[in-house]
């Protein structure tokens, strides 16, 4: 009986590459199903014996720590490095531009709950 093994929705190409090649590179018999032209449906890796189910598991639970680490390092490094920006970077850059998202934001809100506060 088929099993699914890894959910596809919003994982990166590249992760999603990566772990079909830890699968092909380990035998592990897999099929692959698509969110579909609606992206209704459930895309992911299924395996077709779930006999493999905890070899296969083992595997992407160690590349996944791998790829945390490594990202983790790729982030602190840009954090030292002072590459990394912050809101006040994102303000400097264009104040009016971030006044105004807020502003949006705050009618938005204000929108959203005055209906409510019409009822009592």
């Amino acid at each position: 009986m088929s099993i699914l093994l890894f959910d596809l929705r919003f994982v990166p190409d590249d992760e999603a590459q990566d772990i079909r090649d830890l699968l092909n590179e380990n035998e592990i018999d897999f099929y692959e199903t698509t969110a579909g032209i609606m992206g209704l449906s459930m895309p992911g890796i299924w395996l077709k014996d779930d006999t493999l189910l905890v070899k296969a598991r083992a595997l992407i639970d160690e590349y996944q720590s791998q790829r945390y680490d490594r990202a983790r390092k790729e982030y602190q490094r840009q954090v030292d490095s002072g590459q990394t920006r912050s809101i006040i970077d994102i303000f400097k850059e264009a104040p009016y531009r971030f006044i105004g998202y807020l502003l949006t934001i705050a009618i938005l809100i204000y929108l959203s709950v005055i209906m409510f506060f019409n009822l009592v």
